[in-house]
């Protein structure tokens, strides 16, 4: 007969301890039993006794002895890299690209393919044959992999479990897709949108790192905002917050029932609308890149086509700034990377001139890696929850009565 944990016993106490001191190792890094005990404010004979639990379940390892001081040095400890791993997916229209993690974070294995995007089915199988063989180039089996986050350009309504809003890829919001990816992935499988993802990727390694209150603006094959609030990710009451592609700004009429699909703002500031300005302008361009690439060589009639994207750009942060007023504004994605040194000027002097709103404006510093570190974060937070509940649910299988 199996007893679970109850509320009060001291196997529930221990089970709160250790995870508390599984947390703090897993936001410091290596450290000592005294700085355990310091910083959690635990008492050092119950940070003796969680350490030991989690050292005889493998999460935590000894990793050598601190060093500078007089005597023998403290043992340090460690997140055990190989008691999880975690793949992050970065999907999108173009691309699919995936990274395998040990659970410490650290990235041992990397693919990056052409989308089949002709289709759902073939671009599911797709996500399922880079993952499966990321694990095989790094020796593992695939029951080896915890967690997998799968970015995209949908957003999934939690209510219908459906993926939704992504217009450019295609039929990718139809019901059975979401059921489709996880069989498919054959683990524990979360989603989000990858604009979000890009916005968490800069906050743990990118232009965000150590600020509470920022956006990501995502400018590429379409246009949306990532959203950090406090150091946490906003994601609204379903999912779509940051959307901004579907706000009513531009030159179309918003009440065209053809711009409903991809959005005003969206039709007037993304990569195609930089090429339709070059071209009306006179540059013959065939994307936003050789459109950059012009204007760097002073092509008066590509410099006209970037002034006109940054007053879009301008505009978009001119809606936001007085609803969010982030600290800083991070441009991204292929038009926001690849222009970006030419953009930021001339967004700040529009910006001036329109609104009293000034974040700081930067631009990312992850690239197109943005969303896959965005995922693999994702997938650590859940990995390292599954491992410690996996682990915990086999001790109290060898609990008899």
């Amino acid at each position: 007969m199996e007893r679970a944990f109850a509320p009060g016993t001291p196997s529930l106490l221990r089970a709160l301890n250790e995870r508390a001191v599984l947390e703090l190792i897993r936001n410091n890094g290596s450290v000592s039993r005294a700085e355990v005990a310091r910083r959690s404010g635990l008492s050092k004979p119950t940070v003796s006794q969680a350490l030991t639990g989690l050292l005889g379940s493998s999460l935590v390892r000894e990793v050598g002895r601190s060093t500078g001081r007089k005597g023998p040095g403290a043992v340090l400890y460690e997140l055990n890299p190989e008691s999880g791993w975690v793949v992050g997916i970065d999907v999108g229209r173009r691309w699919v690209r995936a990274t395998l993690a040990d659970i410490a974070g650290r990235i041992v294995a990397r693919r990056d393919e052409h989308a089949r995007a002709r289709s759902s089915a073939a671009l599911v199988h797709q996500i399922g044959g880079i993952a499966h063989a990321l694990a095989g180039d790094a020796g593992l089996g695939w029951d080896q992999v915890t967690h997998a986050t799968v970015g995209n350009p949908g957003v999934l309504d939690p209510s219908k479990g459906k993926l939704a809003l992504a217009p450019n890829l295609p039929g990718w919001g139809k019901q059975g897709l979401v059921e489709a990816i996880q069989a498919e992935l054959g683990t524990n499988t979360s989603f989000e949108n990858d604009v979000n993802l890009a916005a968490l990727g800069e906050l743990a390694r990118g232009a965000g790192r150590g600020v509470a209150n920022f956006v990501f603006l995502w400018v590429g094959t379409g246009v949306g905002l990532g959203i950090v609030i406090d150091g946490r990710l906003y994601r609204g009451a379903a999912g779509a917050a940051g959307e901004i592609g579907y706000l009513p700004l531009g030159p179309g009429d918003p009440h065209d029932r053809s711009l409903r699909r991809r959005g005003v703002l969206e039709e007037a500031t993304a990569g195609a609308a930089v090429v339709h300005a070059a071209r009306r302008n006179g540059v013959r361009a065939a994307s936003p890149k050789s459109v950059f690439a012009a204007a760097r060589r002073g092509d008066a009639a590509a410099v006209r086509a970037v002034a006109e994207e940054a007053g879009r750009i301008a505009l978009a942060i001119a809606a936001v700034a007085p609803v969010l007023d982030p600290e800083l504004v991070i441009l991204g994605g292929g038009v926001g990377e690849g222009g970006g040194d030419l953009l930021l000027e001339p967004v700040r002097r529009e910006l001036r001139g329109l609104s009293p709103f000034r974040p700081r404006l930067a631009v990312s510093e992850l690239a197109d890696e943005a969303v896959l570190h965005g995922a693999v974060a994702v997938a650590l937070d859940a990995a390292q929850e599954e491992v410690f509940d996996r682990t915990r649910d086999l001790e109290r299988r060898e609990i008899v009565v």
